[in-house]
This record gives C-alpha cells, structure tokens and sequence, in this order.
C-alpha cells in the first residue's frame, strides 16, 4: 500500500472512486481541476492524498483523502475507501497522514462534518480523538440527513 499526493493525472480514479461510495462528497471533474491549478493562483491549500495499491503492472486507486487548509484549522472535506478495500485500516492511514501533516504546518486544529447515520466514519473520528461540537439539521440531501460536527484540537492532544 502506498500512500501520496494525488496528482492531476488521478482525477478519473478519483471520480471513479467517489462514485463507488454512496457517502462520499460528490465533486465535479472541474472542482478537481482546480485543486491542482498552480498553488499562486489559490487563496487556501488543498492537500489530496491518495491510496494506491500495486498488482504486477496495475495499479488501482482504493483510497482518497481531501482535506482543505484554512490557517490555522483543517478541514476533512472528504474521506473515500474502495468497498472491497474497507474495514481494512485504510482510512486510518489517510486521517493519520492528515493529522501529521496538520501538525507539520502547525495548525490548531481540523474539523469535518459526516453524516449521522454513518456510523463506520463516525467510530473512526471518535478512536482518533475527535470531539463532537454540533450538528447541523439537514445538511445533506439526497437522502435528507443531519450532519455531525467533529473537532480534533491539535494543541493539546498527542
């Protein structure tokens, strides 16, 4: 398993990915494009980390992480697994590569919102010392569902 920054190249993988997982976000080809414009031309930094695994020549994309960096916080804006890669620590991987990278760059802290009903997501943030802060009532649609508000503050938490 390999762990790096997505590249403009993965962009397809990555709709591909997204489409595959019935809570993840749903961007669109140019909101992506956008992602790997030049850094100059961006008010804010996105990091786009992907997970990749090799099998003799192929190599399939079974992992995203989108997390958007508005100084001094974070926020995960989008945590995707391949459905026959789940339950096998691949989020973790990425969350936690987020988390030392947010560190690296001396942030205070990351948020993110997910889905009430997800419960999978919602054990991950909660093991990796995310608190809940709210909720927000008929946040998503497509099904409508409330979303929780998760906080992990980098300045006091190990």
């Amino acid at each position: 398993m390999n762990i790096r920054p997505a590249i403009f190249a993965d962009i397809s993988a990555i709709l591909s990915l997204e489409r595959q997982s019935a809570t993840a976000a749903r961007w669109t080809e140019q909101q992506y494009h956008q992602i790997f414009q030049a850094p100059e031309q961006s008010h804010s930094q996105r990091l786009v980390l992907v997970a990749e695994e090799k099998a003799g020549e192929k190599t399939s994309l079974l992992g995203l992480l989108v997390a958007h960096h508005v100084p001094p916080e974070w926020e995960l804006e989008n945590v995707v697994v391949a459905p026959t890669s789940r339950r096998k620590g691949l989020a973790t991987l990425l969350l936690r590569r987020l988390i030392n990278h947010a560190r690296e760059t001396h942030s205070e802290s990351i948020f993110l919102e997910v889905r009430e009903s997800n419960a999978a997501a919602r054990g991950l943030y909660e093991k990796h010392s995310f608190e809940k802060t709210g909720a927000r009532k008929a946040y998503y649609a497509t099904p409508a569902e409330d979303a929780v508000l998760y906080r992990r503050d980098l300045t006091r938490i190990p």
